[in-house]
C-alpha cells in the first residue's frame, strides 16, 4: 500500500467563479474589476494549505472516475494525495459564484447538489495509518466513517458551518477539535458571548474548541490551558477573504501534527489565515511555513489575552 498521508479529509470540493467589484457589498452594486475561476471547497482548500505548509495531506472523499478530471488534477497539482479517494462517474464538485467587495468581504452562492462525504466502506486499514481527519458539515453523509476514525484514534477536526439537526449534533459530538465560525456557534448554542459559547460547546471529550470571527480574531479553549482566550487579528491588507477559514483549519491540523499546544495551534493557524487573505481566491496566497513563522515573529504579532480581561466586540 502507498504511504497514507498523516492528515486526511473529505468534504466539499468546489469550482468557484469569482467576481471582484469596486464597491463594498453593502453598496448593493458595483463595477466589475476582475473575474476569475479557481478551485475551492472547505476541506480541499484546507488540505492544499497543509501541503503548502510542507505537511502530508490526502483527500479521501468522492472524486470523478475520469483520469483527466479537473478537480483531480488540481488536487494533485496542489500537493494533495488522491490515491485513496473513492471514485464514481457521477461525482462532481460544488459550483460556487462568489462576489468579492472592495473591502475583501464576499458573498457565496453555491449549488451543492453533488456526491459529498465518502464511501461507507472506506477501509479502516487506510484510516488507521493517518493521524488527523478533517471534515466539514457534509460529513453528516458519512457519520459512520467519522465514528470509525475516532475509534481508531484519529484526531477529528470539524469545520462545521450549518446544521441539519440531530445528524449535525452527532457530528459535532465526534469532533475533538471543534473549529466553528462564531456566527454558527451562536446559532448552535443560543448563547450571546464567546465565553458562553465556548463553555456550551465544551465537553470532557474535547481537545479544543475554537471560534473564528474574521477581523475580530479568534476565541478558544483547550484541554492544556486554563481559562478562555481571545487572540486578536493580525493587521494585513485584505484582498479577498475567500478560503481564510479553510486555510485556518489546514494550518491548525499541521500545527497539531507537529505537537503544538492549543495556543500554539491557534496562533499558527491565525497567522496562516491572515496571510491567505492578502491574495485573490482561496488558494493564491496560501502561505509557506517560513512565511507563517516570520509573521508570528514580527513585532506586530498580537498576543492572546485571557477572555475575562479582554474587550470583546462580537458585532451584536
Amino acid at each position: 500500500m502507498p504511504t497514507v498521508p498523516s492528515i486526511l479529509g473529505f468534504g466539499a470540493i468546489a469550482i468557484d467563479d469569482i467576481v471582484y467589484v469596486d464597491q463594498p457589498l453593502s453598496a448593493g452594486k458595483g463595477k466589475v474589476l476582475h473575474s476569475a475561476r479557481s478551485f475551492g471547497g472547505n476541506v480541499a482548500t484546507a488540505l492544499a494549505a497543509v501541503a503548502r505548509l510542507g505537511g502530508s495531506a490526502g483527500f479521501v472523499g468522492w472524486l470523478g472516475s475520469a483520469a483527466d478530471d479537473a478537480v483531480l488534477r488540481d488536487l494533485v497539482a496542489s500537493g494533495v494525495e488522491t490515491e485513496f479517494a473513492p471514485r464514481h462517474p457521477d461525482a462532481r464538485p460544488v459550483r460556487s459564484h462568489i462576489t468579492v467587495g472592495s473591502d475583501g468581504e464576499r458573498f457565496i452562492a453555491y449549488d451543492d447538489d453533488a456526491m459529498l462525504g465518502t464511501a461507507s466502506d472506506f477501509p479502516d486499514e487506510v484510516l488507521s495509518r493517518a493521524t488527523v481527519l478533517i471534515v466539514d458539515s457534509y460529513a453528516i453523509r458519512s457519520l459512520d466513517v467519522v465514528a470509525r476514525a475516532r475509534d481508531l484514534g484519529l484526531a477529528i477536526l470539524g469545520d462545521i458551518e450549518w446544521s441539519c439537526g440531530p445528524a449535525t449534533e452527532r457530528l459535532i459530538a465526534l469532533c475533538d477539535h471543534l473549529i466553528l465560525p462564531l456566527g454558527f456557534a451562536r446559532t448552535a448554542t443560543g448563547r450571546r458571548s464567546p465565553a458562553e459559547m465556548l463553555d456550551a460547546l465544551w465537553s470532557p471529550s474535547r481537545s479544543a474548541v475554537v471560534l473564528t470571527d474574521g477581523g475580530r480574531g479568534v476565541y478558544y479553549r483547550g484541554r492544556e490551558e486554563t481559562g478562555l482566550w481571545h487572540l486578536p487579528p493580525h493587521r494585513v491588507v485584505v484582498v479577498d477573504s475567500t478560503g481564510a477559514g479553510d486555510c485556518f483549519h489546514g494550518a491548525y491540523a499541521h500545527a497539531l501534527m507537529r505537537g503544538a499546544d492549543t495556543a500554539g495551534r491557534v496562533a499558527f493557524a491565525a497567522a496562516a489565515a491572515a496571510l491567505s487573505i492578502t491574495g485573490r481566491g482561496g488558494r493564491e496566497a496560501l502561505p509557506t511555513d517560513d512565511q507563517v513563522t516570520q509573521l508570528l515573529a514580527s513585532t506586530n504579532a498580537p498576543p492572546a489575552v485571557e477572555l475575562k480581561n479582554a474587550y470583546v466586540d462580537t458585532g451584536t
